[in-house]
């Protein structure tokens, strides 16, 4: 079986070397440029099955990249992973609401970056087994795990996988609630390198894409999330 092929999109020499050189040595097939308009254009034409992109990069820059290839039918289901030196949650927030399965902050370690990409193949290319298939309903959501739709009262709402899978777990369990660490272990896997913020963000951008309905997802300070069960919800 071949190796999934991975565009890497970075226009620091140094970086796109270092990743290339790592991801080859790891049996992927790597394709590379330095630029935007030349990545969306290998993004479209080669059909990678990854697509590594960085934010700041000369001509267009990464979100306007991730937002073209997100809404071209050929590659708007190719997992994303953003890759900046801006460390704000409103940059995060942004590439994660415009479809980005994941992001990494600048400086990171390669091997970390590695393992996300393994992640994120693992959970593109393996189905969901049956029993999390199940259509859900709950306080205004309908959540169709199967055609991958969320409506929000009547407006559909495009959510990232990993919103789509969070989305999912709070659902199952109305009224449950999920620690952080919980939370990492289910939607992405217990040998996931990432700290308790970055499901914070997550959170954040969910809310934000659920519109009114964002307040069903309620915080439980000092341990973690829930879904309000019916007796509380709207």
């Amino acid at each position: 079986m071949s190796k999934a092929r991975i565009l890497v999109v970075e226009d620091d020499p140094d970086i796109r070397e270092l990743l290339s050189y790592t991801l080859g040595k790891e049996g992927y097939e790597v394709l590379s440029t330095a630029d935007g308009d030349s990545g969306l254009a290998m993004a479209l034409n080669r059909k990678p099955d990854l697509i590594i992109l960085d934010v700041m990069m000369p001509g267009l820059d990464g979100l306007q990249v991730l937002k073209r290839i997100k809404a071209d039918e050929k590659t708007r289901l190719v997992p994303v992973l953003m890759a900046s030196a801006k460390g704000e949650d409103a940059d995060v927030v942004t590439g994660l609401e415009l479809g980005a399965e994941d992001y990494v902050t600048k400086p990171y370690s390669p091997r970390i970056l590695v393992a996300r990409v393994r992640t994120a193949l693992r959970r593109s290319q393996h189905e969901e087994p049956a029993s999390n298939k199940t259509i859900l309903s709950a306080s205004g959501i309908v959540l169709d795990p199967a055609m991958h739709q969320v409506t929000a009262g009547s407006t559909r709402v495009d959510l990232s996988a990993t919103e789509f899978q969070l989305l999912a777990l709070l659902m199952r369990h109305p009224g449950r609630v999920y620690e952080r660490s919980a939370i990492i272990d289910s939607v992405k896997g217990g040998d996931y390198p990432v700290s308790d913020r970055s499901v914070d963000v997550q959170i954040v951008s969910l809310r934000r894409k659920l519109g009114e309905y964002g307040s069903l997802v309620e915080t439980v300070r000092g341990v973690g999330y829930r879904f309000a069960d019916e007796g509380n919800a709207r």
